[in-house]
């Protein structure tokens, strides 16, 4: 199946910045097409028709119509525009009255999970697959489709059913969201008999439409090489670690990167003060406002310390919130951004009401107060159990942050440690600890705050950190390398 002219790539997610995002998925899928064309790939996006994207998306036009199970859907086409920096890419939305709701993609504005998912992506995933055969743009049918997670897990698997059909690949960013079907609602997805055995979707009693991507799909990745091998071991594998050894010839990890024209500190127009790699006094100037922003205390000599992301047991909120009483004790502020489980959202508020000018946190996502968190705090808290890859980390090191990270994942793989002699060959780039406890993360912020005070190591750290590449352009590469290899092998 060798393809000589530019490999046409159809990416299908359920999120993409700057269209709808919840999520890292929202970064990397908006990045990766733009990244992909600069490569020389016709890259084309498919996303459900929410009425964010809908909204987002100038110059729609509906171009075809079809009946796919009982259901109507409408493709409309348009264009992230050139003055957007992710490029002028193609993008089509999958009309229907199951995206037409208020709310994110995956719950209503209370923050429950529409109760109908499985069957509103299965509708997605066959009017994508329908895209890529030819059947619905006209004059375009994809090479390679490229999908994202759960909610396209089953569109390799419809793929396979074709005698004719593009090659699959599917990324698995977090092993942990599965798509879990209760048997009594599986026969509403109209999906093939067959399918229901532990060799194909079924998953304890249930239907688990990540399967699909993973036992159907020509190649399987994920989001950083470390984490495609700790998926296949039981402790990382959330049950599927038996799956993805059998499938271990076709999975590999290719590391995400970041979009460096929206990250960018001397260009930010989120920041109080422009600053980049030789020029680091805009550093202070965004911590101070930070700190008054915050409600914290005005303090250069205060180790400032900030986590942005999920209040979720996978991110260790736990361990922050268990260590924070010996935290305080050390002279450090900490400044938390972030949306998740009551629990504690609850305690970060008293935490904050109780020591206010050492602890704040704001609650939801605010793109630009997360910016202006990564260039005004001095080090970045990423405790996470498990971190398939991780951005925030990544957005440190563009911001001069200095990441504290667990050594896990995307984590171990984007950070040096600080030890003696990383920091004498310059290599050093952040704090890694290992195990997941608060004695770990404090003494962790222990080495952080000792460097700090010594300042000249802590400069280097920075330097190190921003000095490093973590554009698309090296990830974008290896997928083009993944996707010539299975257009050039046999099939």
């Amino acid at each position: 199946m060798a393809v000589s002219r530019h490999p046409r790539i159809l990416l299908a997610a359920s999120e993409a910045w700057p269209l709808i995002k919840t999520g890292g998925l929202g970064d990397v899928v908006g990045a990766l097409p733009a990244a992909l064309r600069n490569a020389g790939a016709d890259a084309r996006l498919v996303l459900p028709a929410y009425p964010a994207a809908m909204a987002a998306l100038a110059g729609l036009e509906p171009i075809a119509e079809s009946a796919l199970y009982g259901s109507t859907v409408t493709l409309f086409e348009g264009h992230i525009g050139a003055e957007h920096p992710a490029g002028r890419v193609p993008v089509y939305l999958v009309g229907s009255p199951a995206f037409d709701r208020p709310g994110n993609p995956y719950q209503d504005n209370a923050g429950q999970d529409w109760p109908d998912n499985a069957r509103r992506f299965a509708l997605f995933c066959r009017a994508a697959a329908a895209l890529a055969l030819g059947r619905l743009a006209p004059n375009w049918r994809a090479d390679i489709v490229h999908a994202h997670d759960w909610q396209t897990g089953l569109l390799p698997a419809l793929l396979s059913l074709e005698t004719r059909r593009p090659r699959s690949v599917f990324t698995i960013h977090n092993l942990a969201y599965q798509g879990l079907v209760p048997a009594s609602d599986a026969d509403a997805l109209s999906l093939p008999p067959e399918w229901w055995r532990y060799q194909a979707l079924e998953f304890h009693g249930q239907l688990a439409l990540i399967k699909g991507g993973i036992v159907y799909a020509d190649r399987v990745t994920t989001v950083s090489p470390r984490y495609a091998r700790e998926i296949t071991t039981p402790e990382f594998g959330c049950g599927l670690d038996g799956l993805l050894r059998h499938r271990a010839a076709a999975l590999s990890g290719i590391l995400n990167g970041i979009d460096s024209t929206v990250w960018n500190p001397s260009t930010d127009p989120a920041l109080s003060a422009p600053y980049d790699r030789n020029h680091l006094a805009g550093k202070q100037a965004n911590k101070a406002a930070l700190q008054a922003e915050m409600g914290l205390a005005v303090d250069t000599d205060a180790l400032l310390l900030g986590l942005v992301g999920r209040l979720v047991a996978q991110k260790g909120i736990d361990l922050l919130l268990d260590a924070l009483p010996r935290l305080l004790a050390m002279p450090v502020q900490v400044v938390v951004l972030g949306s998740g489980e009551a629990t504690y959202v609850q305690a970060l508020h008293a935490a904050a009401a109780a020591a206010p000018s050492r602890v704040a946190f704001r609650t939801g996502y605010d793109e630009a107060l997360a910016h202006r968190i990564q260039a005004g705090v001095d080090a970045l808290l990423v405790p996470s159990r498990f971190e398939p890859c991780g951005l925030t980390q990544l957005y440190a090191l563009r911001y001069g942050t200095v990441p504290i990270v667990r050594a896990v994942g995307g984590l171990a793989d984007t950070v040096v440690n600080a030890t003696p002699r990383a920091l004498a060959t310059g290599r050093a780039t952040g704090i890694r600890f290992q195990t997941a406890s608060a004695a770990a993360l404090l003494e962790a912020v222990e080495r952080a705050c000792a460097l700090f005070r010594a300042d000249e190591p802590w400069r280097q750290l920075q330097h190190a950190g921003m000095a490093k590449d973590h554009s698309w352009a090296a990830s974008a590469r290896a997928y083009m390398a993944l996707y010539r290899a299975l257009l050039d092998g046999p099939g």
